[in-house]
């Protein structure tokens, strides 16, 4: 009998603080139904995003043509023209638009969900820490898209556009030039999120400014390869890319330091608080 209960006994004598972990002790099968859960709900999101923005498609096409208007914004007598060559292709572009424009405002509830699954492992000081990052995603997301559409894209219209001849004129196809388009945003607002991720890692202590100060090197070369990468072959994208990612890294050292800062002097209070008690 005594066996049987001592379970029951030492879960009685467990610290109160382990009581803020929500789920952390649940069997693997219940974290992969909540995955699931998640993912289902992101799944749902991003059909139903689609579905509105198939219908309204043909105006994320305008909002998307705008930079290249403006390379002719000021040559009134050229003809804004887009050309496909497949009987299906503009079809399809539309398509890719819906699910661009659901993946584009579905994105903070996607990081929601992501939150949502992982809130419940963390104690409640780590969620509240959290919440700031959440709030962070989304806002560098679109900080990097309108990059971008007002910067970056027309910068490299402008390029492309200035080699045209009395012979050999631009006439871009649809879905060539929002491919380009929507590769860059969606390029630009992932690799903004920079900051926000090597942030968190600082704040559960897996790096540090000096870390971070003594890979500069290795991160611009890190930096140049993933613009390569994920950019289109051309060197306005991979440059207007690579030079805000730099950016975004020495912004991240200054919020790492930020962090540490506050980290040492909480533990500066909690040995000051530990000494008086002490002496008391």
């Amino acid at each position: 009998m005594a066996d049987v209960k001592q379970p029951q006994l030492k879960n009685q004598n467990k610290p109160e603080i382990e009581d803020e972990l929500a789920g952390s002790e649940a069997p693997l099968l219940e974290h992969l139904i909540e995955l699931r859960k998640r993912l289902i709900n992101c799944a749902i999101a991003i059909v139903v995003l689609m579905v509105g923005c198939f219908l309204v498609s043909k105006n994320i096409f305008d909002i998307l043509l705008g930079p290249y208007r403006g390379v002719y914004a000021n040559d009134p007598t050229h003809k804004i023209e887009l050309i496909y060559t497949a009987p299906q292709e503009l079809f399809f572009t539309e398509v890719n638009l819906a699910f661009f424009g659901a993946i584009f405002l579905g994105f903070p509830f996607m990081a929601s969900q992501i939150y949502m699954f992982v809130a419940p492992g963390l104690y409640k000081h780590e969620r509240k820490a959290l919440v700031p990052y959440l709030i962070a995603t989304p806002v560098f997301f679109i900080l990097g898209a309108a990059m971008v559409y007002f910067t970056v894209l027309p910068m490299a219209l402008h390029f492309f556009a200035s080699m045209q001849t009395e012979e050999i004129t631009l006439v871009p196809r649809v879905s060539e030039y929002l491919g380009f388009a929507m590769t860059l945003i969606l390029a630009f607002g992932v690799c903004f999120q920079l900051p926000v991720v090597l942030t968190l890692l600082a704040q559960i202590d897996l790096v540090n400014v000096d870390m971070l100060k003594k890979g500069r090197r290795y991160a611009i070369v890190g930096i140049l390869i993933v613009a390569a990468l994920i950019t289109p072959p051309d060197p306005i994208s991979q440059i207007g890319l690579a030079l805000p990612m730099y950016g975004l890294y020495e912004l991240a050292i200054l919020s790492v330091r930020m962090v540490q800062k506050r980290r040492e002097a909480a533990l500066a209070a909690q040995e000051a608080e530990l000494s008086s008690s002490s002496t008391e």
